[in-house]
């Protein structure tokens, strides 16, 4: 039961990440000169702040709740995403297949919807992977610290904040939500690496 509120904020504030990270890295891939550095200013000032001070700094502001934990995960890792989004597409846009696509006269939606992003996205698969059981770390980080989902909300941080008062006597009511975040966590790590090897053709 706590699996499947703590699974659907990782995977909520990961997808609000990645959309802001193909936002900003499309706009500094192919904005010209003076939008990417300003994308790039703009990350190296979200950069100068740890990502968990920013989440942090949402939730002080829109108060504690699972939508702003959501929110404050995602825009906490979006930077991240950002950067390695605008350098992949960097290294695509003058790939063959899309000066091909562009001498076939394909508009330029079209070739960024199905051949520069696709393209570019595909290194970051298995960052993404990985990258859930971090946002599951961080958001039950912040419940822990009472500044997320609220009691008696099943979630895994929300439940050690209220076991941690009767670990002498129970303390099964900690260990079994740590364990569980040390699990998910790991379990995403090895889904990364497998798929990490499965797209460089490593597996059989």
């Amino acid at each position: 039961h706590g699996t499947r509120q703590s699974l659907f904020i990782g995977l909520a504030a990961t997808a609000i990440a990645m959309t802001i990270a193909i936002v900003l890295g499309l706009f500094g891939g192919l904005g010209g000169a003076r939008v990417d550095r300003g994308v790039g200013w703009l990350l190296e000032v979200l950069f100068a702040f740890p990502s968990l001070i920013l989440a942090l700094l949402f939730v002080a502001i829109f108060g504690s709740g699972i939508g702003p934990l959501i929110v404050a995960t995602g825009l906490g890792s979006a930077p991240g995403y950002a950067r390695m989004v605008r350098g992949q597409v960097l290294a695509v846009r003058n790939a063959g297949y899309i000066e091909a696509a562009r001498a076939l006269g394909h508009p330029p939606l079209r070739i960024i919807l199905r051949q520069l992003l696709p393209n570019a996205m595909r290194p970051l698969i298995v960052t993404l992977t990985m990258g859930v059981g971090q946002a599951i770390v961080w958001a039950s980080a912040l419940s822990f610290l009472g500044l997320g989902a609220r009691p008696p909300a099943p979630e895994w941080g929300t439940m050690l904040s209220m076991g941690r008062d009767f670990i002498a006597n129970a303390w099964w009511l900690t260990f079994f939500p740590g364990l569980f975040i040390v699990l998910t966590t790991l379990s995403t790590t090895v889904t990364g690496r497998y798929l990490q090897q499965r797209l460089e053709g490593r597996l059989s």
